[in-house]
C-alpha cells in the first residue's frame, strides 16, 4: 500500500506500540477502575455480570484500534485524528459506568459513546484500506455484525431493567460471534506480531494495575494499622503473582508462534478473544482484593462476596491462561488446570475466613504453578532463548486465505 500522506501510514514488520498508543490506553485505565467501582457497590451477580459486560464492550472496542495501530501508525494522520476523538467518547463511556444499569440517561450515553468508538474505527480502517480491496470487503462485511447489536444494545438502554441485561449480553454474542465468523475470511491485515504481543503485555501491565489501585481504594479514609499495611502487602502480592504467572515466560514464547502460516487466525482466537478472560480475571481478583483491604480491621469473615470475586477471578485468570497456551503451544497445562479446581474448592473455605486469611490461598496456589512451571520451563526457556530470531522476510505481510 502506497503511503497516503496526511491519511494513513502502514506499519512495517519490525514496528512497535507507540507513545500515543499508551497515552490512548489510558482512559482505559479510568474506565477499569469505573467498572471494579461499579461491581463493589453492587455486590451481587447481576452487578457482576454487568460489570463484565461492560468491560467486554471496552475490551473490543480496545482490540480494534490494536489492529488498527498495527495496520497504520497510530501516531500519524486519520488514526492519530481518529482515535483523539474515540479517546474523548471513551472517558464519556468511562463516566456514564456508574449509572449506565441504572435505568436512567446514563446506560443511553454509554451506548452512544460506545458506538461513536466502533464507527469511527471502521471509518479510520477504511480510509487505511484504500488501495487494499480485501481488507476494504472485510471492513465493509464487519460493519453488519455491529449494526444488529448496535440495535440491541440501543434497544437494551431504552428498556432498562432485566431488558437491558439481556439484550446487552445478545448484542456481545452478535458482535463477538459475527466478527469472529467474517475475520475467518482471512482479510486482516497483521504486519507486526512484536506490536501486537506488545500492546497486549501493556494492557495486561494496565489491568494487573487495577489490583493496586484497588489496594490504594479499599485503603483510603482507614487509619494507618498493623492489619491494614498486611493486608495491602497481601494485595501487592497478589498482583506481583498475577503479573510473574504471564511474563515470565509464556509471553516470550507466544510472540514467536505468530510468525509463519496460519498466524492470522492464532492472532485472533489467542489474543483478540483469547485474552479477554486473562483480563476478567484480574479485574475480578482486584476487586476480591479492595474487599479484603476494605475490611482489612475486622475480625468477622471476609464475607461470600469478596472471597467469590478474588477466587473465583484467580481461578478465571488462569483459565485463561490454560486455554491461551493450549491455543497457542497447543501444550494442556494440567498444573494449571489443577490449580484452577484449587481455587474454587478453597473459595467457601476462605468466606469464612477473616480477611487477613483469605488471600493466603491464593497466594499459595498461585505461587505453586509460579514454581511448577519454572521448573517445567527451564530447559524449555534456555532453548527459546538460544533460537536465532525470525528472518525478516518471515515476517512480511501476507494474506492468509
Amino acid at each position: 500500500m502506497r503511503t497516503l500522506r496526511g491519511k494513513a501510514r502502514p506499519t512495517g514488520h519490525d514496528h512497535r506500540a507507540t507513545p500515543f498508543e499508551l497515552f490512548f490506553d489510558l482512559v482505559y485505565v479510568f474506565a477499569i477502575t469505573q467498572i471494579t467501582g461499579y461491581m463493589a457497590r453492587q455486590r451481587d451477580a447481576e452487578g457482576v455480570l454487568q460489570g463484565l459486560m461492560t468491560l467486554a464492550l471496552l475490551w473490543g472496542t480496545w482490540s480494534g484500534y490494536t489492529w488498527l495501530g498495527n495496520h497504520s501508525r497510530a501516531d500519524e494522520g486519520a488514526p492519530r485524528a481518529g482515535m483523539i476523538v474515540a479517546m474523548a467518547a471513551m472517558f464519556v463511556l468511562a463516566l456514564a459506568i456508574p449509572d449506565a444499569w441504572s435505568g436512567g440517561p446514563g446506560s443511553l450515553v454509554l451506548v452512544v459513546a460506545y458506538l461513536l468508538v466502533r464507527w469511527l474505527h471502521l471509518a479510520i480502517y477504511a480510509v487505511a484500506a484504500r488501495d487494499d480491496p480485501g481488507l476494504r470487503r472485510q471492513v465493509a462485511v464487519t460493519w453488519a455484525p455491529l449494526a444488529v447489536s448496535a440495535v440491541l444494545l440501543v434497544s437494551g438502554a431504552l428498556l432498562g431493567d432485566r431488558a437491558q441485561t439481556v439484550l446487552f449480553a445478545l448484542a456481545l454474542v452478535v458482535d463477538w460471534v459475527g466478527i469472529y465468523v467474517t475475520t475467518r475470511h482471512g482479510h486482516w491485515r497483521l504486519r507486526s506480531p512484536a506490536h501486537l504481543t506488545e500492546r497486549h503485555g501493556l494492557f495486561m501491565i494496565l489491568a494487573i494495575g487495577e489490583s493496586i489501585v484497588a489496594v490504594g481504594a479499599g485503603a483510603a479514609g482507614q487509619p494507618l494499622s498493623a492489619a491494614l499495611l498486611l493486608a495491602a502487602i497481601q494485595g501487592i502480592a497478589v498482583a506481583v503473582a498475577l503479573w510473574w504467572s504471564y511474563f515470565d515466560t509464556v509471553s516470550q514464547a507466544a510472540a514467536r508462534r505468530l510468525h509463519g502460516e496460519g498466524r492470522l487466525r492464532l492472532a485472533v482466537e489467542a489474543y483478540t478473544y483469547g485474552h479477554f478472560p486473562i483480563i476478567a480475571g484480574i479485574v475480578l481478583a482486584a476487586l476480591g482484593i479492595e474487599g479484603v483491604v476494605t475490611h482489612a480491621s475486622d475480625t468477622d469473615r471476609l464475607g461470600v462476596f469478596s472471597a467469590l470475586a478474588l477466587y473465583g477471578g484467580g481461578a478465571l485468570y488462569l483459565l485463561g491462561h490454560l486455554l491461551f497456551r493450549l491455543r497457542i503451544h497447543h501444550v494442556f497445562s494440567g498444573a494449571h488446570l489443577a490449580a484452577t479446581g484449587a481455587l474454587l474448592m478453597i473459595a467457601p473455605v476462605a468466606a469464612m475466613l477473616p480477611p487477613l486469611a483469605a488471600p493466603v490461598g491464593v497466594l499459595a496456589v498461585l505461587t505453586v504453578v509460579i514454581v511448577v512451571e519454572a521448573r517445567r520451563n527451564g530447559q524449555g526457556r534456555a532453548s527459546f532463548l538460544a533460537r536465532p530470531q525470525p528472518r525478516m522476510t518471515d515476517c512480511l505481510l501476507v494474506e492468509e486465505t
